[in-house]
């Protein structure tokens, strides 16, 4: 009878920590902030972005950037976010994506589909994620005209981009379009949550 029950017992216990894993591994990790990495060197507001590639219409007009990995989590319920703000905004802002992955080779084309859209540049340069300070996907950066660095941050509070109230990568665009110096904005829409690049040792 006992060692019935002893059989039992770790069998609910490795059952137990096969469910806390599944629930770390895909949920509860990524509501944590991400880790920031060791000798990351933070680019502030108003710093002047050099960017190491030129995107196709960014002439006269603010640039935002998506940073973006396949392979997370975060990044893929954002997709429809990020859609959306290309269609609300394209007409007053150049729009780019950059992929960063390790573990797969990915071309424009496969971004795109994912994205269902026809036409974006896209990028895979992690140099582009160290200009602008961005170590985490999914983010979001908004570059003025003059190329100094407007917002970098989150989409939303919710990981699902669901919620209304907290649309702060669109806060920020209505803001910068509503002329404010800086977008008013909560501290959590500056933190990174999602997925640490492939790159970025935690």
């Amino acid at each position: 009878m006992n060692i019935r029950i002893l059989i039992v017992s770790v069998w609910l216990a490795v059952i137990t920590a096969g469910i806390s894993y599944l629930f770390w591994e895909q949920d509860w990790q990524y509501s944590l902030p991400t880790p920031v990495p060791k000798g990351y060197t933070e680019v502030k507001p108003g710093t002047q972005v050099r960017l190491p590639v030129t995107i196709a219409g960014s002439v006269d007009k603010p640039v935002f950037i998506h940073f973006y990995n396949p392979e997370c989590p975060c990044s893929k319920f954002n997709i429809p976010q990020f859609k959306s703000l290309v269609r609300l905004y394209s007409s007053q802002m150049a729009f780019a994506i950059v992929t960063l992955n390790a573990k797969k080779k990915y071309t424009t084309g496969e971004i795109l589909e994912q994205f269902g859209l026809e036409s974006l540049p896209v990028f895979f340069l992690k140099s582009i994620a160290d200009v602008c300070g961005v170590y985490s996907t999914p983010q979001a950066v908004i570059l003025k005209k003059d190329g100094r660095l407007y917002f970098r941050g989150n989409y939303n509070q919710s990981r699902y981009c669901l919620n209304r109230n907290t649309e702060y990568a669109k806060m920020a665009i209505d803001s910068l379009f509503g002329s404010s110096k800086e977008p008013d904005l909560p501290g959590g829409a500056f933190k990174s949550y999602g997925c640490s690049l492939p790159q970025c040792p935690n």
